[in-house]
């Protein structure tokens, strides 16, 4: 025979039990949030990592991180997509490794009543995504096209552009912007070699080796980011043009801004990962809490760094670039 006692609390047991679901109250489970990062290993992107824990912690949520094995890693992304949706996050931020092929797997959880906002590069269409955080990458292209307009100082330029790859928005916005700041457009003579680098240091450097062989006059390279700018300063160092040659770019991470200080880039357009994921975090919080989703473009800002101002030109120097880089 049971007792009272005994039944009693065996009664309480099992209403505990069926109020929890099987042990878990999934009213009061934290809210998850991802990141989908296109790799783990570039700066900006660690750096961004960082911003999104912090406001996550800040915010009452759990982040979830994925990211591609290497930049262009697409199935690694949609994969990533797949995991979060199942695994119940409210939102999804995502920096898109390819930027067409994403879309898809976007809409799918979308329709699964999952936030999705792109960090730092639009989708193609850039409201596949609800929402945009981002640098103006077109203006910041313009930045330093303008920039080294004003430093040729009326030379004759032979300019080497080198790029990201076909088919990733980031590095087309920059490319064109630059052109646009210079007062060109794509098939100008002034256009003497064009390599695309995939962002990578050592692609750089290959590419610039490239150009010098169509080209060795050349004496203005845009480089679609500072790893790249790198690589080229040192194909160009090695042919004795590293002081003579004008080298411009983007992202302003404290590498690139340490090699704007030390001569090696003349300027660069300097963004801001670290905002990016805070207010992408914040916008998932807020369609947690109240359902309200974010949408459209919201810039987080381009600012040109270099320590020999051009005439005309807004810029800040490398104490400003290095009181705000990343990396």
């Amino acid at each position: 025979m049971i007792s009272r006692l005994s039944a009693g609390l065996l009664a309480a047991a099992l209403l505990v039990a069926g109020c929890g679901g099987g042990g878990q109250n999934t009213s009061t489970a934290t809210p998850k949030v991802g990141l989908i990062t296109k790799t783990e290993t570039n700066p900006f992107f660690v750096k961004m990592k960082e911003g999104a824990q912090k406001a996550a912690q800040a915010e009452g949520l759990e982040l979830m991180t994925a990211a591609g094995k290497f930049d262009g890693d697409n199935a690694a992304q949609i994969t990533a997509i797949e995991n979060m949706v199942a695994a119940g996050v409210k939102g999804i931020l995502i920096t898109p490794s390819d930027t067409k092929a994403i879309v898809p797997a976007v809409k799918k959880a979308r329709d699964a009543g999952v936030l999705v906002i792109a960090l730092d590069t639009p989708t193609e269409p850039q409201d596949a995504t609800d929402a945009l955080f981002a640098t103006d990458n077109l203006k910041a292209g313009e930045l330093i096209g303008q920039y080294a307009k004003a430093a040729m100082a009326g030379k004759p330029a032979k300019i080497a552009t080198l790029d990201l790859a076909p088919g990733i928005t980031v590095g087309q916005l920059r490319h064109d912007g630059f052109l646009k700041g210079f007062g060109i457009a794509d098939g100008d003579p002034s256009i003497v070699c064009s390599q695309d680098t995939r962002g990578d240091q050592a692609k750089g450097q290959t590419a610039m080796e490239n150009c010098l062989q169509k080209d060795p006059d050349i004496n203005l390279v845009y480089t679609i980011n500072e790893p790249a700018a790198l690589g080229a300063h040192t194909a160009l160092k090695a042919k004795g043009r590293d002081k003579d040659v004008l080298v411009v770019s983007v992202d302003g991470g404290c590498t690139g801004v340490k090699a704007v200080q030390s001569g090696q880039i003349a300027a660069t357009s300097q963004q801001y990962p670290l905002k990016m994921a805070e207010n992408g975090v914040k916008a998932i919080s807020s369609f947690a809490k109240t359902g309200q989703k974010a949408t459209g473009y919201t810039d987080t800002g381009v600012t040109l760094i270099t320590d020999k101002a051009a005439d005309g030109v807004q810029a800040e120097d490398t104490a400003f670039g290095l009181a705000n880089c990343w990396g």
